[in-house]
């Protein structure tokens, strides 16, 4: 009982057991009720398995209210769509991964599903990684902050290039030093097969690639994404917190945002003006006189920017939505 009431980057070990009891039970019931069988999910599925994740996260939010105050839980809810918002990006890569891997829509819930289990265990090395840092070293936060003012900037004059997922130099080491089958054996990310002398041995399936594919891009987002929630936020458990319920939500929207992500063509010109809001204010706080922005003023804007960004995007390609004439 006393090993409970041990406190672990900022919080009693029961929260963050708590925490995880909840991911697992809400995982256990995606695979186990949900999506019990293989079975190709669309966009009415996707919006509801969305919506239940939004509750949930949101009563995880109201009793973050109950439990830390008003602050820890606008700071939650203001990093829980800063994160959301960053990932939509992932949802492009995620469709070039499956694309690129001829993996049909069928088994991409399952590779979505246990992406998710590896996003727990990384997002877990890099927030706790970075809570350290901040925690010894409070200049980190200001290195952060400047990243994402770079990144801002740099990604808000970006123009979109094709990814070459067949180029990344993991998975080309990957493909050296495993035994791949040609072609997909249901949903199985390994099976026996017979090797080049003759002798069954264990292959990995594209369906695997497809998997570690999608946990490598995960990185390379949460390099964006973790200083970003950081710069509003050092307590580690709402950056964990909010980190995993975002993603939680954005893996079950993928099947309904993959088909209409074409109309927020203007959202990361949006996500860049957010990145150099969130980074300016860090260098901001200290010249106002006060210790960080107030929480409800990060959410209100981070609603603002994201709000004028959907609607513009919307906005300007109303013309695609229009049924041909």
């Amino acid at each position: 009982m006393e090993l409970l009431l041990l406190e672990w980057l900022g919080k009693p070990v029961w929260m963050w057991a708590g925490f995880l009891t909840v991911v697992i039970a809400l995982l256990a019931l995606d695979l186990g009720l949900f999506n019990r069988r293989d079975h190709e999910i669309g966009v009415r599925e996707s919006l509801g398995l969305s919506a239940f994740y939004i509750a949930v996260a949101l009563a995880f939010g109201a009793w973050l209210w109950s439990w830390l105050g008003a602050d820890s839980a606008v700071e939650y809810l203001t990093a829980y769509a800063v994160e959301k918002s960053l990932a939509m990006d992932n949802v492009f890569v995620i469709a070039l991964i499956f694309s690129a891997f001829s993996v049909p829509r069928l088994y991409q819930h399952r590779v979505l599903f246990w992406g998710v289990l590896g996003v727990i265990v990384l997002r877990a090395i890099m927030i706790g990684g970075g809570a350290v840092l901040v925690a010894r070293y409070h200049w980190v936060l200001y290195l952060f902050a400047g990243f994402l003012i770079v990144t801002g900037v740099r990604m808000f004059f970006a123009r979109g290039e094709e990814t070459d997922i067949a180029d990344n130099a993991l998975l080309k080491w990957f493909r050296r030093r495993m035994r791949v089958t040609n072609d997909l054996h249901g949903h199985a990310f390994f099976v026996r097969a017979p090797s080049r002398s003759g002798e069954m041995k264990l292959h990995v399936t594209p369906l695997f690639l497809a998997l570690v594919t999608i946990e490598i891009a995960d990185v390379i987002f949460a390099v964006d994404s973790v200083p970003a929630v950081f710069a509003i936020t050092t307590d580690a458990y709402v950056v964990y917190t909010s980190n995993i319920f975002a993603i939680l939500g954005l893996r079950a929207l993928y099947f309904a945002l993959a088909a209409v992500i074409h109309r927020f063509a203007y959202l990361k010109q949006a996500l860049a003006v957010l990145l150099v809001f969130i980074g300016a204010k860090v260098f901001a706080a200290p010249l106002l006189g006060v210790e960080k922005v107030p929480p409800a003023v990060s959410l209100s804007v981070t609603a603002a920017i994201l709000a004028a960004g959907v609607v513009w995007s919307l906005w300007r390609t109303r013309a695609e939505a229009m049924p041909p004439r």
